[in-house]
C-alpha cells in the first residue's frame, strides 16, 4: 500500500510527512488488503497571507470508487485529523453496508 502526502503552495516538512502517514496508515485496519492507495493533499487557501489550510484525502479501494474527503482548518495537523476522521467513517459506513448485504 502507498501513502503518498503532497503539498500545493505550502512545503510539506518531514514532520508534517510522518504525522499525516501515521495517521493515514491506521486507515487500513478496515479493508487489510483492499487499499491500494491512500492520498493526502494539503494546500494553502491564500497563499499570499496566512490562510487556512485545505486538506483532502483520497482512499483508493478495491472493487470500488475512490473514497474521497475534505477539511479545512488554520492549522494543518488539525485539519488532517479531521479529514482522517472523514475517510474512517466512511471506510467503517461502507464495511457495515457491505456485510449487513451478505
Amino acid at each position: 500500500m502507498r501513502i503518498d502526502v503532497v503539498g500545493r503552495n505550502v512545503p510539506v516538512t518531514d514532520a508534517i510527512r510522518q504525522y499525516a502517514e501515521g495517521k493515514a496508515g491506521k486507515l487500513t485496519k478496515y479493508f487489510e488488503n483492499a487499499v491500494q492507495s491512500i492520498t493526502l493533499t494539503v494546500s494553502k487557501v491564500n497563499a499570499a497571507h496566512h490562510g487556512d489550510f485545505d486538506v483532502e484525502l483520497i482512499i483508493d479501494v478495491e472493487h470500488h470508487d475512490d473514497f474521497i474527503s475534505h477539511a479545512k482548518g488554520a492549522d494543518v495537523y488539525a485539519a488532517i485529523d479531521i479529514v482522517v476522521e472523514k475517510g474512517e467513517r466512511q471506510l467503517r459506513d461502507y464495511k457495515e453496508l457491505k456485510s449487513r448485504k451478505h
